[in-house]
C-alpha cells in the first residue's frame, strides 16, 4: 500500500544565513528523518546536526516525533550565553 505524501519544511539559521527547505515526505516520517532528508548538513558543513535541539513551530519536541502535513521543523543552535544572565548584565549597564 502506498503511503500518503505531504509537504513539511526544515529550517535552520546562523547569524548570517537562513535556509528553509520544503520537502515531500511519506506519512510516518519523523523529525530526525526529515532533517536527514533535507541534507541541511550539506548547506552548513561547519555545524553538527547529529543530535540537534529541535522544535515544530517553536515548540520543542523529540527527534522521533512523527510529522504532519505543513509542519516546520526548526533546528536550534546552542545558546552562547544564558538569556537571563545577558538581560541582567544589560540592566546593570
Amino acid at each position: 500500500m502506498l503511503k500518503t505524501m505531504f509537504t513539511v519544511e526544515v529550517a535552520y539559521a546562523t547569524a548570517t544565513k537562513q535556509l528553509i527547505l520544503a520537502l515531500q515526505v511519506p506519512e510516518g516520517t519523523t523529525v530526525a528523518e526529515a532533517i536527514a532528508l533535507s541534507n541541511m548538513a550539506k548547506h552548513f558543513p561547519e555545524e553538527d546536526f547529529s543530535k540537534p535541539a529541535v522544535g515544530i513551530f517553536s515548540q520543542v519536541c523529540a527527534l522521533n516525533k512523527p510529522l504532519k502535513a505543513g509542519d516546520r521543523v526548526e533546528i536550534y543552535r546552542p545558546l552562547l550565553c544564558d538569556p537571563k544572565q545577558a538581560r541582567r548584565e544589560r540592566a546593570a549597564r
